[in-house]
């Protein structure tokens, strides 16, 4: 997945001379807490800076809330966005993974990115858009199980999967390979009524269950289902006391 699949495209923008007022009205009416500052180019905008809601919010006297729907005294403030905005802020392209632009945006603390294409304004892809990607990985609306193991081994976790879910008519519907602790585990999405008899081969094979959620058929789609129940489909042996992770 790129960052382009899920900015917000015609993100909402001001000039420079804009001031700080209109900044902030026009932040009410589109709901938003940041604007980019661009110019307007005969191949594009070209981005300038960004402002936020809590730019805005300082460049007026404490007493004043700019947000407010009727704050006449707010008019009278001459600040424009270009003395306050963030300029040459940090940035991504719309061909960039999207986890690239989520470390950059952990590594700076900042909440949001603007996107360029071809060095021209594309975009923003904000911290709420990066959550709504990795819900995606991870959401579904079939009924199924979200497992994490072991993957020590250091084996093909995919052709392992393959196997398996192969074998129990199960469809691997996600599947990630990370590091928890600096170990590597394996984090599947699988779908179907295989799943018990999936897990207890699995275990079986030499893998640590780290945790299973089973999942109901989701209500609607892009609908996290809210009450998942623990996996409990056999008792583990003795030994799994020893093993890498938690096995409740």
């Amino acid at each position: 997945m790129n960052v382009g699949m899920w900015m917000t495209r015609d993100p909402a923008t001001v000039k420079p001379d804009t001031t700080a007022a209109e900044a902030a009205k026009l932040m009410t009416q589109r709901r938003v807490r940041r604007l980019l500052v661009a110019e307007p180019w005969p191949d594009g905008p070209h981005l300038l800076g960004i402002v936020s809601a809590k730019d805005v919010i300082h460049a007026f006297p404490p007493h004043i809330n700019p947000f407010a729907i009727e704050v006449p005294d707010a008019r009278l403030t001459p600040t424009t966005v270009a003395q306050i905005m963030t300029a040459r802020p940090h940035t991504t392209t719309t061909d960039s993974p999207i986890e690239t632009a989520a470390v950059l945006m952990c590594e700076h603390k900042i909440g949001s990115l603007p996107v360029l294409r071809d060095g021209r304004l594309a975009g923003i892809i904000t911290e709420s858009d990066i959550f709504r990607a990795f819900v995606s990985l991870f959401n579904s609306d079939e009924k199924g199980a979200r497992i994490t193991f072991d993957a020590t081994q250091g084996e093909d976790v995919f052709e392992l999967m393959g196997k398996l879910s192969k074998r129990h008519r199960l469809k691997v519907s996600s599947l990630i390979w990370t590091l928890h602790d600096e170990l590597p585990v394996c984090v599947v999405r699988v779908v179907g009524d295989g799943v018990d008899k999936m897990l207890e081969e699995l275990w079986n094979s030499g893998h640590a269950i780290v945790n299973v959620i089973h999942f109901e058929t989701a209500e609607a789609k892009n609908i996290l289902p809210t009450s998942p129940r623990p996996f409990q489909p056999f008792t583990l042996p003795k030994q799994a006391a020893s093993g890498l992770y938690p096995t409740g």
